[in-house]
């Protein structure tokens, strides 16, 4: 189902906001780069540079949680960002999670999230404890009685970064005690239009089940179509502000990046 008139106008009136607040804010968020300044050796389009990044960083800040929030809220019973999973978690399911996620890098077992769920679900909570770190889901969307919890990442992430994510899936099962569907969404595939193949994600996470890429994730929201409909809509506000955006990457150019 393509994205509703509705949704589109609220993402166009969302990413035009961002972009005004941008526009509007301080120069840019760097005033020194001195490694990359004296590698170009161009502190103009390095300042350039800085300002573009700072888009690049609004956007993974909280645009694809609230864009994601508007695809989802027409098609479910309830739709959250930064959400508090809360509960509390024992020794022995963290041990259990290690366990999985040791043994899945050590490749001496394969990726079965069901399987694996049932181990933590199974893991005895006596003596739990509140745990602070790793408590907080970037999106919730309730569906057909079913409780989906997202975490949204970087594109390329490392394997460290791998690796803590699927712990964090599978205690954000312990803590829920029951079988949620934990899910790490990419929202774009930079290798496009090549399948997403990051060798650092070898083994540890279950492709289309809890690691979703692109329109994997965005069309599962909303529905075949719905990342295609998105991407016009990022193009209607980019065509608007391009003369905008253009104009203060050039004023910042002008206040050279310091040595």
């Amino acid at each position: 189902m393509p994205l509703s008139t509705s949704q589109r106008e609220k993402i166009r009136a969302l990413l035009a906001k961002k972009i005004q607040e941008k526009l509007q804010g301080c120069a840019r968020e760097s005033t020194s780069m001195p490694f990359l300044t004296r590698i170009i050796q161009d502190s103009e389009k390095v300042a350039s540079y800085s300002f573009i990044h700072s888009i690049a960083t609004m956007l993974g800040m909280s645009i694809y949680e609230d864009v994601s929030k508007i695809i989802a809220e027409e098609n479910s019973e309830e739709v959250r960002t930064k959400v508090d999973l809360g509960g509390t978690l024992s020794q022995d399911q963290k041990s259990v999670i290690a366990n999985i996620v040791r043994g899945l890098r050590n490749k001496e077992r394969s990726v079965n999230k069901t399987n694996e769920t049932r181990e933590v679900l199974s893991a005895p909570s006596i003596g739990s404890k509140s745990q602070k770190e790793g408590k907080i889901a970037d999106f919730y969307m309730k569906r057909n009685g079913v409780e989906y919890y997202f975490e949204i990442k970087t594109v390329k992430p490392n394997i460290d970064v791998f690796t803590a994510s699927k712990t964090k899936l599978l205690e954000w099962i312990a803590r829920k005690r029951k079988p949620v569907k934990t899910i790490i969404a990419f929202p774009y595939n930079p290798y496009h239009p090549e399948p997403y193949h990051r060798f650092t994600e070898q083994g540890l996470l279950a492709h289309g089940e809890e690691f979703l890429v692109a329109e994997e994730y965005w069309d599962f929201l909303g529905g075949k179509g719905t990342f295609k409909d998105l991407l016009e809509e990022f193009d209607k506000v980019g065509k608007e502000f391009k003369d905008s955006i253009l104009k203060k990457i050039k004023e910042v150019a002008k206040e050279k990046m310091k040595y």
